[in-house]
């Protein structure tokens, strides 16, 4: 079975698992002629590695991700940006100045005590949207690290996110806010700081978002 093949497979597998289908028998499918390993660093040390596309020829640093791996809440956002390239390092930028802030004023919560990923884990060029042939040969890695990370609260910020997590295009205005259940876990959309950035009207809306959040959490520890 040709690479490319075996990647969309399993990217189709993956998604339709974490929207609670279940299957018969598990299929096993190799990246890089590799199973993806059950262990968070061993999978951090694949994919710095990666060349499966070419985001790999145009990057300075992959961004795998950080925070705490049995963390109960997971941030996923669209790709790395400029200063992510360079210090290799999710959400370091204006963008990450701002989702810290929300982390730790409004839910109370250190940066740390959460995990922060995206959904490519290459910075694309000039900050432009991944393309879907991209996102299926990364994906993979990112639905590897929902596994073994094991949150309870998934927070897609933005609509790339969002959209290549469920499969569901509803614009992010639509969908903000909402909890949905995701192969046992609960999912919700948020806009991302980057265009809170752009339109500082919709960081109430953010707010109210970031509240169910706090109150979900609440409810998983109590």
């Amino acid at each position: 079975m040709k690479r490319k093949l075996r990647l969309e497979i399993l990217y189709n597998l993956y998604r339709l698992q974490w929207l609670g289908y279940e299957y018969m028998q598990p299929i096993e499918i190799q990246q890089s002629s590799r199973d993806l390993p059950d262990d968070l660093e061993e999978l951090k040390k694949i994919v710095l590695e990666c060349h499966l596309c070419d985001l790999a020829k145009t990057r300075k640093n992959v961004v795998f991700g950080e925070g705490d791996p049995k963390a109960n809440l997971m941030f996923v956002g669209e790709g790395p940006g400029a200063t992510e390239d360079e210090t290799g390092r999710p959400f370091v930028g204006r963008a990450g100045q701002l989702l810290t802030k929300m982390i730790e004023n409004v839910l109370e919560l250190k940066r740390s005590d959460v995990y922060i990923a995206n959904i490519v884990k290459c910075r694309p060029p000039n900050n432009r949207v991944p393309t879907p042939e991209e996102v299926e040969k990364c994906i993979p890695y990112l639905w590897k690290q929902i596994e073994l990370i094991d949150p309870k609260i998934i927070v897609a910020l933005g609509s790339t996110s969002y959209r290549h997590l469920t499969g569901d295009k509803t614009p992010i205005s639509k969908i903000r806010g909402q909890v949905i259940d995701f192969g046992g876990r609960k999912l919700i959309p948020t806009y991302h700081p980057s265009f809170l950035l752009r339109n500082p009207s919709k960081k109430r809306e953010a707010y109210e978002d970031l509240l169910k959040i706090k109150e979900l959490l609440c409810e998983f520890s109590s």
